[in-house]
């Protein structure tokens, strides 16, 4: 399979996701995963439809297979910070909200002031 056949899956899976249609979503995402599972995208993407079912077993291990391949990643680690409040774990949603807090100043520092 192409780079795209991936993309347009999770292009696809996260319209069905956008149009509600949870289950559909879950299933072309996980198709790109299993097709590639260093696709960050799909990773992502299937962590946020699990958190939005309160499927958080299922989001926590997505979300930490995104982590995995982009660490320094600003979303995947607000996407952490939410489950673990969502799982009641203050002190590792925390840790995720500081990672963001950290790369967001980095993002800044790199950019130019003018």
């Amino acid at each position: 399979m192409t780079e795209n056949t991936i993309q347009d899956l999770v292009d696809e899976g996260t319209l069905d996701f956008t149009l509600g249609d949870s289950d559909s979503a879950v299933e072309k995402l996980t198709q790109a995963v299993e097709m590639d599972s260093e696709c960050f995208d799909a990773w992502l993407a299937l962590a946020e439809v699990y958190l939005s079912e309160k499927n958080l077993g299922k989001a926590l291990e997505a979300g930490e297979q995104g982590h995995r391949v982009m660490p320094d990643e600003l979303h995947i680690n607000t996407t952490l910070s939410r489950i673990w409040v969502a799982m009641g774990d203050k002190e590792k949603a925390e840790h995720f909200a500081a990672q963001v807090r950290m790369i967001s100043w980095k993002e800044e520092l790199k950019s130019d002031p003018e």
